[in-house]
């Protein structure tokens, strides 16, 4: 029996000219009457979120309230929050992959976690689009007029952005390596870093473990298996359980056994 019935999410793949741009876009409405409360975990991406119907609204860590009117892009996402959509609403989420927020944009708003995307740019061309995309009824048309919307102001990824994208070598420092290989400084380096990307190689590194153990859990309930905690901490490189622990509180707010007895509720735009 599904849990609710009348909330529908999906997401949706991206057309291969863009796959280097968003890594997917995700789609939920509210068909009910009353209204769905989710936690997402963080993604270390940048989003840009489009409502439609009653206003979806976010509530922070510190528990300050967002409303979502028309639009907001926010991120690089990196702790969890709730988010709730009201009756009869719906949201398109386009989520932004590597630099790409970068090169849309030309910046990045670390000052602010939340914004209007017209705040970003001289036009309230953003305001324009939903109101484009409200007269559209199918989420698949709404994606390829936003796609088409963005060609004309994506710039092209530099050689920098390009390899720290690409880099896949565990063993090595990435900033170190490319840096040698473009002659620039490392600290030249981990300043474009975060400047295009939003966040540093290190704290990176620190989510990457945090998801691999989201997932070996994700897979062990799936098979009803019981939780083998040591093996997790084995597996993902924690040195012992309490600094697992202290990743579950610093990304989410609760313990990894708190996680579990409320695994439905969260939503990990991660997982397949």
């Amino acid at each position: 029996m599904e849990l609710e019935p009348e909330y529908h999410q999906y997401k949706i793949s991206v057309p291969q000219e863009f796959e280097n741009v968003f890594t997917h876009f995700y789609f939920a409405e509210n068909t009910s009457d009353t209204p769905v409360t989710k936690t997402l975990l963080p993604t270390y991406q940048t989003i840009l979120l489009f409502c439609f119907g009653e206003n979806a609204s976010m509530v922070t860590r510190k528990k300050t309230k967002i409303i979502v009117d028309k639009c907001l892009v926010f991120g690089p996402v990196r702790q969890a929050f709730e988010y709730t959509l009201p009756a009869n609403s719906s949201i398109l989420v386009l989520n932004f992959k590597d630099d790409s927020f970068y090169r849309f944009f030309g910046k990045f708003s670390v000052e602010k976690w939340i914004k209007h995307p017209d705040e970003l740019v001289p036009e309230n061309c953003f305001t324009h689009l939903w109101y484009q995309l409200k007269e559209i009824d199918s989420t698949t048309q709404q994606i390829h007029y936003i796609l088409e919307f963005c060609k004309p102001y994506l710039q092209h990824q530099n050689t920098t952005g390009q390899l720290l994208s690409t880099y896949e070598n565990d063993l090595l420092n990435p900033i170190k390596v490319i840096a040698e290989q473009t002659h620039q400084t490392e600290r030249n380096i981990q300043r474009k870093q975060k400047e295009q990307f939003g966040y540093s190689i290190k704290e990176f590194n620190r989510y990457n473990r945090f998801l691999k153990a989201i997932k070996i859990i994700e897979e062990e309930i799936e098979k009803k298996n019981k939780i083998k905690w040591f093996t997790i901490i084995d597996q993902c490189g924690y040195y012992d359980q309490s600094q697992l622990i202290h990743d579950f509180k610093h990304f989410l707010n609760i313990s990894p056994t708190r996680y579990l007895k409320f695994q439905q509720e969260i939503c990990n735009p991660k997982s397949e």
